[in-house]
């Protein structure tokens, strides 16, 4: 079978490669996953350069969250079928065929497409587990910054749902409107002078509880200076690529909590009850169209090297896919 391949850390388009490789056979508890189409996440592209806090054995076939039909099952496993469609998370994604713990692959209705459910897992439990960690509740104001990337625009969609309002910062003008016309409130760019007085007369005055940052540098100490009193700022992640530069005098004299999120670490502390209940509030939302997951390119398998090069680049509108 077809698999995007690494044996070596580096840039991904140079790295990875399409090689032949056996079919993987299920293990106790696992599921075989014929792979139909499949998300590019910042993640992936990180593992891929091994700047991930994860770094798997070489060589190793990249890609971690696609949506397929069950092709086979492992022993123990009675509650899928193969033919089932299914959207499954899974070491190894970017093949023809990836492994996947039955146990966490989603059942999908038809009203759910393949361009959706390839990417309707990662991104929107972050946001979900986000707003959750935060215990962010109706009336409450946050802020979070990369607001046009999968998670904060989910994030953004979710919140708008359970009566959260968000402030959503941006660092272009053109994402304003990109994120108005999917029903997104509140959205200011850092490029317009007087941005913060913006953000101001959306709040009305009111508190902001917390911050979710996923840029760092300076952007970090700006998230800080709006901040209330005792108010959490949350590094999430760090676009940038510089450390967070904050105000001592924000940390001390607004008694500020920093705190760092990475899901692989906060999830097995949900427990799998809290973790299906929030897989089945995104499932419910992305069936009715109440949350939009764009796609900006579908690519296929064959060419792993021009969709990770294309996932790479700035200033796009959706996600980046790959077909099989």
């Amino acid at each position: 079978m077809r698999s995007a391949s690494f044996s070596t850390f580096g840039k991904p388009s140079d790295v990875l490669k399409i090689e032949d490789r056996p079919l993987p056979e299920p293990g106790p508890g696992q599921v075989r996953v014929r792979m139909r189409m499949s998300a590019i996440h910042n993640h992936d592209l990180l593992t891929v350069s091994g700047d991930y806090g994860i770094k798997p054995q070489l060589p190793a076939v990249a890609g971690t969250e696609a949506t397929g039909v069950v092709d086979a099952v492992g022993k123990g496993v009675t509650h899928l079928q193969p033919g089932q469609r299914v959207a499954a998370s899974g070491q190894g994604a970017w093949a023809d065929y990836y492994l996947a713990s039955a146990a966490s692959a989603v059942p999908l209705p038809d009203a759910i497409s393949d361009e959706a459910a390839a990417q309707m897992i990662s991104m929107p439990l972050s946001a979900l587990a986000l707003l959750d960690y935060l215990e962010a509740k109706p009336g409450d104001w946050i802020i979070q910054n990369a607001a046009n990337g999968a998670v904060g625009r989910t994030l953004a969609m979710f919140a708008k749902r359970r009566g959260v309002h968000v402030v959503n910062v941006v660092r272009r003008e053109s994402a304003v409107e990109e994120m108005r016309g999917l029903g997104i409130d509140h959205v200011v760019s850092t490029d317009s002078a007087g941005w913060k007085d913006e953000v101001a007369r959306f709040t009305g005055g009111a508190p902001i509880k917390a911050a979710i940052d996923g840029v760092g540098g300076a952007s970090s100490g700006e998230l800080l200076s709006l901040l209330g009193q005792k108010g959490v700022l949350l590094s999430f992640g760090l676009m940038s690529g510089q450390p967070m530069q904050l105000s001592p005098g924000d940390l001390i004299f607004k008694e500020t909590v920093v705190k760092g999120f990475w899901l692989a670490k906060v999830g097995p502390a949900l427990g799998p009850e809290k973790i299906g209940r929030l897989v089945g509030e995104i499932v419910q939302s992305v069936a009715k169209g109440e949350i939009d997951l764009p796609v900006s390119g579908i690519f296929d398998l064959a060419d792993v090297s021009k969709a990770v090069a294309a996932a790479a680049e700035g200033h796009r509108k959706g996600k980046v896919l790959i077909k099989a």
